[in-house]
């Protein structure tokens, strides 16, 4: 979840909204890569999740973080929420889930020693306190009601909200964790050719990541439970977005869509008011009731920007949302995939005119499809694990294109090789986790911890 955002003056006209998104343009070699990921954090000895304060707690876990590595602390009403490090954040989800938000860099290298050094640095803090981490795309065996809250605002506010549309927003909140990759786009044209690749290819990503089938102690059904929450939450503010395949698709078209999203809050002055169902559009006009008579800041829209939860999200860059949380290898190759496709113009327009005869329906089928069966969904005639296979190769090309090499002569295609295995055997990691429950585990869902923590 984000941070609240600061700077900006006055809304005083309506192109300033799109303007703001604008203003992220940028040449392609400034283009850089912004990694996140979360991970759930528990106690080693009961296999129970963080508490947020405590000896062995979520607070403990970023106090140490601060002062052994020189993090600086992000603080909300008192409570310590976050750190921070040279373009680096370290936050909290609504159940304590650790979420590394990387600095952006230019290379899938440099992302991966990001990762490596991040996670070094949790285990050293962790591993004495009895605490370790698990990397998985929704909680295996806790109840929701077992998850704790951390102490933000923010979480407060949508826990109520989430009971009141869909079925499913407080599991997402609070037993989910994702990993995914902020990318840069050059104007508006770019912007629009990506998103459309990133809203139409996300189901390959969310199939070949799948590492739910989890929840409660048994068995759930899905390959991705975590990508079947995002389908049942709250369809204001997800999906596939249709809309952006249509003629005339741009920075104003995405700036109606947000203005239609129903507000969550407004932040002021260190506390999140409460303005949740009411209308952006009514705050432009000084009609929030909320906030009667104010209007509002580029800040309150930056911050709005961040309740829109499609499966790709456009803020300053383009985030891309459909992947569950997993080992340290699979969380390189998430942005390794897409900077394969994305980064490399002709990689991107092999993916566009893979893409563009869609209608909406097959784009639905296969993110349906994905969260259930993985690399064995099909539909529209496609079959998922042979989209995988090509849209993996044209990832693969796009990273050789680039050329962008470690200290060994190395390019970033090597990343990709998870994914390769994938598609060669068919198998994803929930598949793995399905055959070791169902063999080696004797169903004792006890065993994941130990086997999936970093």
């Amino acid at each position: 979840m984000s941070i609240p955002q600061q700077g900006g003056g006055p809304i005083e006209h309506p192109e300033q909204l799109s303007q703001y998104i604008a203003s992220g343009e940028k040449p392609r070699e400034s283009w850089r890569i912004g990694t996140e990921h979360e991970k759930f954090g528990y106690t080693t000895d009961d296999l129970l999740p963080l508490p947020y304060e405590g000896e062995r707690s979520v607070k403990a876990m970023l106090e140490g973080l601060e002062q052994r590595f020189g993090w600086e602390p992000v603080l909300e009403a008192g409570a310590l929420i976050g750190l921070t490090r040279n373009g680096a954040n370290v936050s909290l989800e609504p159940g304590g889930q650790l979420e590394l938000s990387g600095a952006p860099l230019e290379t899938i290298h440099e992302s991966a020693a990001e990762l490596s050094q991040h996670l070094a640095e949790v285990a050293e803090i962790a591993t004495p306190r009895g605490i370790g981490y698990l990397g998985l795309g929704a909680a295996p065996i806790w109840r929701l009601d077992q998850m704790p809250m951390m102490p933000k605002g923010r979480y407060r506010l949508m826990t109520d909200y989430m009971t009141r549309v869909g079925t499913m927003g407080q599991d997402m909140m609070y037993r989910t964790c994702t990993v995914q990759v902020n990318l840069d786009f050059g104007s508006e044209a770019d912007m629009v050719q990506k998103l459309r690749v990133a809203l139409a290819l996300q189901p390959v990503a969310t199939a070949l990541f799948a590492n739910s089938p989890f929840l409660d102690g048994k068995l759930n059904g899905m390959k991705s439970w975590r990508a079947n929450i995002w389908q049942n939450l709250d369809d204001a503010r997800t999906g596939m977005l249709p809309f952006a395949f249509e003629d005339g698709m741009g920075y104003e078209r995405w700036v109606d869509y947000v203005l239609d999203v129903p507000m969550y809050f407004v932040y002021r002055d260190g506390q999140y008011i409460n303005a949740l169902g009411q209308s952006f559009r009514d705050f432009l006009k000084g009609k929030l009731p909320a906030l009667p008579g104010e209007i509002p800041t580029l800040s309150d829209w930056a911050d709005h920007l961040t309740t829109v939860f499609p499966e790709a999200r456009v803020k300053k860059f383009i985030e891309m949302r459909g992947a569950d949380g997993g080992s340290e290898a699979r969380l390189n190759a998430l942005p390794a995939f897409w900077v394969g496709l994305l980064y490399d113009q002709s990689a991107l327009d092999a993916a566009w005119d893979l893409v563009k005869g869609w209608d909406a329906e097959t784009r639905e089928g296969l993110r349906r499809g994905a969260s259930r069966l993985a690399l064995e969904a099909e539909a529209g005639g496609i079959k998922m694990r042979d989209l995988a296979r090509e849209v993996v190769g044209i990832s693969q090309a796009g990273l050789t294109a680039r050329a962008r090499l470690d200290a060994n002569g190395a390019d970033e295609s090597h990343f990709l090789n998870p994914l390769l295995e994938s598609v060669d055997s068919g198998r994803v990691p929930a598949d793995e986790l399905l055959h070791k429950y169902n063999g080696e585990w004797s169903k004792d869902l006890t065993r994941i911890y130990a086997e999936y923590s970093y």
